[in-house]
């Protein structure tokens, strides 16, 4: 006979996904709040795009892991007041973010986000637990390929030091 056997639905979490989850909802809920001001300031509509997507993916985890907290008897985490709606233009210039500045936030953002999915899969003991982050890791990875191509395509990409000089290649 092992141990946690059956459906891992059914097994009981650990504390520590008990706090990876409850944490990871409450970041995407965070996230939903500070893309949506992203959007207010981006005039780029690729960006704008993105921005979008990073939005419908911080509501799917959110949702999903609100759902697994529920399903254990844990209170989600609290859930942010709505934005209110701003137009571009009526944001001062000094105030505003710059399209760039908003790349570059999103960019670090979901790379970050990647490091604690892949650290919640290291963790995790179910393996619906570690199979939902990996989901959540690989759309992650898919999108940060989009936002690296815009930042590229735009100009907006700021590179680390480039190493150029390459020894010569010596035939035998």
């Amino acid at each position: 006979m092992g141990i946690l056997n059956g459906n891992p639905k059914d097994q009981p979490l650990h504390y520590g996904e008990v706090f990876d989850i409850w944490s990871f909802s409450m970041k995407a809920k965070g996230s939903i709040s500070v893309y949506r001001a992203y959007q207010y300031h981006a005039g780029d509509k690729d960006l704008k795009k993105i921005l979008g997507d990073l939005i419908n993916q911080a509501e799917l985890e959110s949702e999903e892991c609100d759902q697994i907290l529920i399903h254990n008897g844990i209170a989600s985490s609290p859930t942010l007041p709505a934005r209110p709606e701003a137009k571009l233009e009526d944001i001062p210039v000094g105030a505003r973010l710059t399209d760039p500045e908003i790349a570059a936030l999103v960019s670090a953002d979901t790379a970050a986000s990647m490091v604690i999915c892949s650290q919640i899969m290291g963790k995790s003991i179910r393996e619906d637990i570690g199979a939902l982050f990996g989901k959540y890791h690989m759309t992650k990875a898919a999108i940060g390929l989009k936002i690296l191509e815009m930042n590229k395509e735009k100009g907006w990409l700021v590179p680390p030091p480039l190493h150029v000089k390459r020894p010569e290649l010596v035939e035998a």
